[in-house]
């Protein structure tokens, strides 16, 4: 059995999920981002309880197709700026198309839809929320940051991230995390 469940986006989300499934009675349950697998079918009253667990700390279960899609592109769009830009050749948008099976155009408008900003705007929150990581606690230049978050240019990833936060890069570095959101409010 399946169960979607919204707002999941780090690695401390899957380790509260995991810990509700195991209250549950439910230990061997697989957490990834967005979804639990457990092997049997949960009785009602059990799946109410785990509902109510999990939306006391932020968590929703979600069952219509179109919300989980939703949810499974945020999943991937996180995949992908945190792991995949700097391994794979595919644009975003060849990379969604892939991975989930279906026409671009019908992603983005249902994205649009629901979220009420475009894939694309959600991808580049994303990516400067990332940049704000990567300036704060790492070493790296950042022409190095540029190149790993997949800009053609020093010049455009700053464009960006100006016209994002308000600020330079390098005048953001100095403010330090304080200006960082955490990446379930992107």
């Amino acid at each position: 059995m399946d169960i979607y469940i919204k707002n999941m986006v780090c690695n401390r989300c899957k380790l509260n999920v995991a810990g509700i499934m195991e209250k549950a009675g439910y230990p061997d349950a697989e957490i990834k981002l967005g979804k639990v697998s457990v092997k049997d079918e949960i009785p009602d009253d059990t799946l109410r309880s785990i509902d109510k667990q999990l939306n006391s700390v932020g968590f929703e279960i979600i069952g219509d197709a179109k919300t989980i899609l939703i949810e499974e592109i945020k999943k991937l769009t996180i995949e992908y700026v945190y792991d995949l830009i700097t391994e794979t050749n595919e644009n975003f948008s060849e990379f969604l198309v892939s991975r989930l099976n279906r026409d671009y155009g019908y992603l983005s408008k249902l994205f649009s839809s629901v979220e009420g900003t475009t894939i694309e705007k959600h991808l580049i929150n994303l990516k400067i929320e990332r940049v704000k990581e990567m300036l704060v606690y790492n070493q790296e230049t950042l022409s190095e940051i540029a190149y790993k978050m997949g800009y053609s240019s020093v010049a455009h990833l700053s464009g960006q991230f100006r016209k994002i936060t308000g600020f330079t890069p390098s005048y953001f570095k100095k403010l330090g995390e304080e200006k960082r959101k955490s990446i379930d409010e992107v």
